[in-house]
């Protein structure tokens, strides 16, 4: 009958240090340690996905930049770059021969159109005094003396031999002038597509240097970009986890050597329960008073131990009463 009245005894004593626990804000230990580690774990759990995604993507455009430097620097390889700059010094050498001939013949040529100006002239006074000899032997009759008609006739021959020579050497200065125009538009010509070919190469070769810079740049980002992405998915994998504030150890107050000691006489025995319970409430109030809704194993063990006190004092005094 006594050990059932001891088991009540203890279970009552447990029950009260419960509600007191309880009644302080203070959560089982099971309980409070599922929130503790479920608790972040949902909040972290997006934020990691989203890390790793973002990581991944991070390394594709890093893969992306890669493959596009190495286009770039195969385009712009060294062998391709001599070739387009063995066009280029060709081209320019070609331009620069091209166009010091145009300006020779170009510098000649007001020369030349003098010489036609001068040959015109030359073979229009020839042809003007052939027409005149010609006019006055129409003009003769037949009393004009032989020999007269004879010397007429001769200086016609002569001015017409004289024309014809004006007129091949008119033909002759504009055929070199001709020539010598032919000659600078050639050279023009050749200068225009030098000058075409040689700006397009340089183009080229500037594009495909600037293309492997641009490149260059775009992979140097992609892979900072990267190790931010990663050291951002790495910290998410592995969050820190926030220690709840540190609250006045219970120890010196809840220690289960200083609840209330069974003596041997009744009257102790029936004070104990009294002690006990305030002392219990006392920790239990000390803890309230903190705010943590976790609270340590101290603290729980302080409230066990005084529950212990309590049912062993109620032991205690029903063995005593027996």
């Amino acid at each position: 009958m006594n050990d059932i009245l001891a088991r009540r005894a203890r279970r009552a004593t447990m029950s009260i240090a419960l509600s007191a626990a309880l009644v302080a804000g203070i959560a089982p230990p099971v309980t409070a340690i599922a929130a503790e580690t479920s608790s972040p774990t949902g909040a972290v759990a997006p934020q990691t996905e989203d890390a790793a995604a973002a990581k991944e993507k991070a390394y594709a455009a890093m893969q992306e930049a890669l493959k596009n430097l190495e286009a770039a620097k195969d385009a712009a390889s060294r062998e391709k770059i001599a070739e387009i700059d063995t066009k280029i010094a060709i081209f320019q050498e070609n331009y620069d021969t091209n166009l010091a001939q145009a300006a020779i013949y170009k510098e000649s040529l007001p020369t030349m159109q003098a010489n036609v100006d001068a040959a015109q002239a030359e073979c229009d006074k020839a042809h003007n005094r052939t027409r005149a000899l010609e006019a006055e032997l129409n003009k003769i009759d037949y009393t004009t003396p032989a020999e007269t008609i004879r010397q007429l006739q001769e200086a016609i021959t002569e001015a017409i031999m004289q024309e014809n020579s004006c007129e091949d050497k008119l033909e002759h200065c504009r055929m070199r002038l001709e020539s010598h125009k032919s000659l600078i538009y050639f050279f023009e010509s050749e200068v225009e597509f030098n000058k075409t070919h040689l700006d397009g190469e340089t183009a080229k070769r500037n594009a495909l240097l600037d293309d492997l810079k641009r490149a260059q740049i775009a992979y140097d980002d992609a892979c900072k970009a990267y190790e931010e992405a990663k050291a951002a998915a790495d910290k998410a994998a592995s969050p820190e986890i926030t220690k709840p504030a540190e609250t006045t150890k219970p120890s010196s107050s809840a220690q289960p050597a200083e609840t209330a000691q069974p003596t041997g006489s009744p009257a102790t025995g029936k004070d104990a329960p009294s002690s006990s319970t305030k002392q219990a409430n006392t920790t239990t109030g000390k803890l309230a008073n903190t705010g943590d809704t976790a609270p340590s194993a101290i603290a729980l063990a302080a409230i066990a131990a005084a529950g212990f006190g309590i049912a062993t004092a109620g032991v205690r005094r029903i063995k005593n009463s027996k």
